[in-house]
């Protein structure tokens, strides 16, 4: 965004000088001795001119709309590095909280685990279970230990590259609970419209073709070409003669400005193509971004009661487990199923509220400041 505005600040640098225009005063002199052999004597002889170019008023106009077209493109390109950061920001966000999330789970269930192998003990030292399932519960716990570990390394590797990535936000110790998804208020229509109409790509190629064909057009015009106007002072024979002169010069617009003339037009042609296709993809990418944020948020209710029923299982198991109806294996096995079940329910939760605050972000409906404010 930096280098966005600094882009701005050079937009206007331009605009200016478009405004202004490059043609300057420029002065010229000249001294020369001349002989004259009937008179047999020298005189000394200067001349002095000053002149300048003088842009025809209908280029004047193209260079200020062309400066204006310049400087509202580079606006539009400061927003669309906002609207990048902002995605950025929601990728770096959400990948930490699904990694905490992840460890968080985890490690309830290394938790969960040594407190299964506390209730182990004592059976089997009441001799209630074989010490052979102890064993089985010791290689189940060390690997648990282990994927703890890899959730836990993921996370802070995640909350470091999101405190390093934005470090003027303040990245909190522990990542908060996750909220349940809600389905997006309004019509989808309603949403990849707005996607639509708040695009800053957009916005820049259509921008870019304007200032294109302005171009191509003040470069037909540079066909008529700008005359030149001018004083000259002369002083002859050693001042006894005196010239006060107007003058004006017109060169000639030849095949060279008419193949810069086709030249641009060409330019503005590719343009205005390449913005067509973006807007094509922006409404493509709008109607993909929506209906993601509508099918995680069913995707994420079904995991949901997925869970539910797993849990409901697991706590069947683990009861016939300590009656002595079901193996340790099928116990564990159980836990396993339970583990994946919160492990997939969290990351649909997570890929539910990121797919709903991504529609709100491309919206410009979150983390955004409104268009006139950019440009001013």
């Amino acid at each position: 965004m930096r280098a966005a505005a600094e882009r701005v600040r050079a937009a206007a640098a331009t605009q200016h000088a478009l405004d202004v225009g490059s043609h300057e005063f420029q002065a010229n002199s000249g001294f020369q001795r001349r002989y004259v052999p009937n008179e047999q004597r020298s005189y000394n002889e200067w001349e002095l001119g000053i002149s300048r170019t003088i842009r025809l008023p209908d280029k004047a106009r193209l260079d200020r709309e062309i400066g204006s077209s310049t400087r509202s493109v580079a606006d539009l390109r400061l927003e669309d590095a906002e609207h990048q950061v902002a995605r950025r920001l929601l990728d770096a966000w959400m990948g930490w909280l699904r990694s905490s999330a992840v460890a968080e789970e985890t490690a309830a269930q290394d938790q969960l685990l040594s407190r299964e192998r506390d209730v182990l003990v004592r059976r089997v030292a009441l001799g209630d279970a074989a010490r052979r399932e102890m064993d089985v519960l010791d290689a189940e716990l060390a690997t648990q230990a282990a994927q703890t570990l890899m959730a836990r390394d993921a996370a802070l590797a995640a909350r470091q590259a999101l405190a390093l990535g934005f470090p003027e936000i303040t990245v909190p110790l522990a990542a908060a609970a996750l909220p349940e998804p809600q389905e997006l208020p309004d019509s989808p229509q309603a949403w990849q419209a707005r996607i639509v109409q708040e695009s800053a790509e957009i916005a820049m190629a259509n921008g870019e073709t304007t200032r294109l064909l302005k171009v191509a057009e003040r470069t037909r015009a540079e066909r008529t070409p700008d005359p030149t106007v001018g004083v000259r002072v002369l002083s002859d024979r050693g001042g006894t003669e005196r010239v006060v002169g107007l003058v004006l010069s017109v060169p000639f617009g030849m095949d060279y400005r008419s193949a810069r003339a086709a030249t641009e037009s060409a330019n503005a042609a590719a343009a205005e193509a390449e913005a067509a296709d973006v807007r094509r993809a922006i409404e493509q990418g709008a109607w993909l971004a929506v209906q993601a944020a509508q099918s995680k948020c069913a995707q994420w209710q079904s995991h949901q009661q997925a869970l539910a029923a797993q849990t409901a299982s697991n706590t069947r198991t683990r009861r016939a487990w300590e009656l002595g109806e079901a193996s340790l294996g099928e116990y564990l096995l159980s836990l396993r199923s339970l583990r994946q079940a919160r492990l997939a329910e969290t990351q649909a939760r997570v890929d539910a509220l990121q797919a709903a605050m991504l529609v709100r972000i491309d919206a410009h409906a979150m983390w955004h400041r409104s268009r006139s404010t950019v440009a001013n």
